[in-house]
């Protein structure tokens, strides 16, 4: 029983890596104080950039040029809306939709290709750990590479200088400014930082998880990822967790399908998004610990002294 259920979990982890590259970049930029709702539009830029890189220079080429991608789509709306104080929600749907259309357009002429994607790397004695090695330790470079991310990020945010920065700029970017940083500089940098992560996530699907390029390929992902950040009151080891849960319930719709459950595929596919926003939801239902972790200024436009 137990035999059966690795290859579910090992595949779990896979499905979860973009929500997490995703969700990380979202949850740094929303650190500075700034909202981005266009991560659904990056992660669709990253995935056809990195997808045509890869058909060049590989897989690690698309991945670079999905982070590339990402963060050069994240400009024009720093522009938007830390240099000239436009409404950060509605610019971050503009960016959606603006992925959206890009996307499609460019992606047309790559509809037909396909790569041979990443084979699973399993390290040495990692690997041979009953249960938790076959499931965590045999995968592909990009889902390691989503641990450290995650590593990463949470060390930044609660150990480092740098964390400490970006959170007083989240909190108080008068008082940040005050001591003498650049509240914009610090917001556009970590907005990119947000770009470039969902455009990795994006590539992933493109050049790992498919690997080829289908319209509107990502899903909704983006959206889960924005949800994530929220539910998982900022914090990284939540949305972890999230994301993990999202891609176990996509693995499980995906055997049900598989097995023959009589119900419409649609409704199926929908489950996975429906179960976590509701134990996301009955997770994050202490409005306390909401606000305590809420960024005092997410979402303010902030222009004089940048």
């Amino acid at each position: 029983m137990i035999e059966d259920l690795i290859p579910i979990l090992a595949t779990t982890l896979a499905a979860a890596t973009p929500l997490i590259f995703a969700g990380l970049g979202e949850l740094v930029t929303e650190k500075s104080g700034v909202i981005n709702l266009g991560v659904e539009g990056m992660m669709l830029v990253g995935a056809i950039a990195g997808f045509a890189a890869a058909l060049q220079w590989g897989v690690a080429g698309g991945i670079l040029a999905g982070a590339l991608a990402g963060a050069l789509v994240a400009l024009p709306f720093c522009f938007l809306t830390l240099s000239l104080g436009a409404n950060q929600p509605a610019t971050g749907l503009a960016l959606t939709i603006s992925g959206i259309g890009l996307s499609a357009f460019i992606g047309q002429f790559y509809v037909s290709q396909s790569l041979p994607g990443l084979q699973p790397y399993a390290i040495p004695l990692l690997a041979s750990i009953p249960l938790i090695g076959p499931v965590f330790f045999a995968q592909s470079a990009v889902v390691y590479l989503s641990y450290v991310a995650f590593v990463l990020v949470a060390w930044m945010l609660a150990r480092t200088r740098w964390g400490l920065i970006l959170r007083a700029v989240g909190e108080s970017p008068e008082a940040a400014h005050a001591i003498g940083y650049s509240v914009i500089g610090i917001r556009y940098a970590a907005t990119c930082f947000g770009g470039a992560m969902a455009g990795i996530a994006g590539a992933y699907l493109s050049t790992v998880y498919t690997p080829l390029w289908v319209q509107n390929m990502t899903a909704g992902r983006g959206w889960i990822a924005v949800a994530l950040v929220v539910f998982a009151t900022w914090k990284p080891s939540r949305l972890m967790l999230g994301a993990y849960l999202f891609g176990g319930m996509t693995i499980l719709q995906l055997h049900a399908q598989g097995l023959g459950v009589e119900l419409p595929s649609q409704l199926l596919a929908a489950v996975p998004y429906v179960a976590t926003i509701l134990v996301l939801v009955l997770i994050s239902r202490d409005r306390k610990v909401l606000r305590l972790n809420l960024p005092a200024s997410l979402g303010k436009p902030y222009i004089s002294g940048g």
